[in-house]
């Protein structure tokens, strides 16, 4: 499932595309993704200009020049593919969702296989509303290790299960939630008020450099997961345990493990990660 980086590398990739370009109309091919009615949507969006491409959380979020703004969440497969003229041939999306026609003969495609992505225009006043409920971006200057020791303090949820809260922190997903525990030292099962001061500021370190170097990678393709310009993510390569169970760990040598959490795979290492 795309996470923090992963939207982000997209979010980057779309501002050189479409900022600027005016909607034509959109076609919706798959009306499910939609969090709104079909008959609501193109309006909404029909003869808008996109003002800015920005993230919140796993979000893309599209400002239109009346305030509003297309959220779309990726869902697990989902993908925002521009191109300067329709797509056609090998070039052609497999599965897509809507289309946004621009008027001057670009196209942005939402592809999504497996369909667990959304679509939806929502006014100022209702994404703010949305965004407030989210947690703080866990790159912003004004997220603090204080911060993250305070909230981690009223909580007995288990640490994996706690980073993928979205109400608790934003964008953080299976991948980089296994990889930041790994490198605080902090067990996934472990209660998330059992994490003492130091610990915090180590993990908000972690968070912070796993997902700022995924970012830089361009993110992580497992599978389906491509950028705007339909390339593969290479952080991959970098992963230290998510995925890697049966595997030695390369600081000690023990083997990566894993357990499932809430239906979920959780990885990490016996020795680097005590209980």
């Amino acid at each position: 499932m795309p996470e923090l980086p992963e939207a982000e590398t997209i979010v980057r990739g779309l501002r050189r595309t479409i900022v600027g370009r005016r909607i034509r109309r959109a076609e919706v091919l798959k009306p499910d993704i939609l969090r709104e009615a079909k008959r609501s949507f193109g309006p909404k969006v029909r003869d808008r200009v996109i003002q800015g491409v920005d993230r919140r959380a796993k979000n893309v979020v599209i400002g239109l020049d009346d305030d509003a703004v297309i959220a779309v969440n990726l869902g697990m497969t989902g993908r925002l593919l521009p191109f300067d003229l329709p797509p056609r041939g090998g070039a052609r999306p497999t599965h897509p969702a809507v289309r946004f026609r621009f008027v001057d003969g670009g196209v942005l495609v939402f592809d999504d296989v497996r369909r667990f992505g959304t679509v939806e225009c929502l006014d100022a006043t209702t994404w703010e509303a949305r965004s407030a409920a989210m947690g703080p971006e866990p790159l912003a200057d004004d997220f603090l290790p204080s911060d993250l020791h305070a909230a981690l303090q009223r909580s007995r949820a288990p640490m994996r299960s706690w980073l993928l809260d979205q109400k608790k922190i934003a964008g953080v997903g299976n991948i980089y939630a296994a990889e930041a525990l790994y490198l605080s030292g902090v067990h996934p099962l472990r209660a998330a008020s059992t994490v003492e001061e130091a610990e915090a500021v180590k993990l908000h370190g972690a968070i912070r450099q796993v997902l700022s170097d995924a970012i830089a990678a361009g993110g992580t393709t497992i599978r389906d997961y491509r950028n705007a310009d339909g390339e593969e993510g290479t952080f991959a390569r970098a992963l230290h345990v998510y995925g890697r169970d049966g595997e030695p760990c390369a600081a000690c040598g023990d083997t990566v493990e894993r357990v499932v959490l809430s239906n979920r795979s959780a990885f990490f290492c016996p020795t680097c990660q005590p209980t």
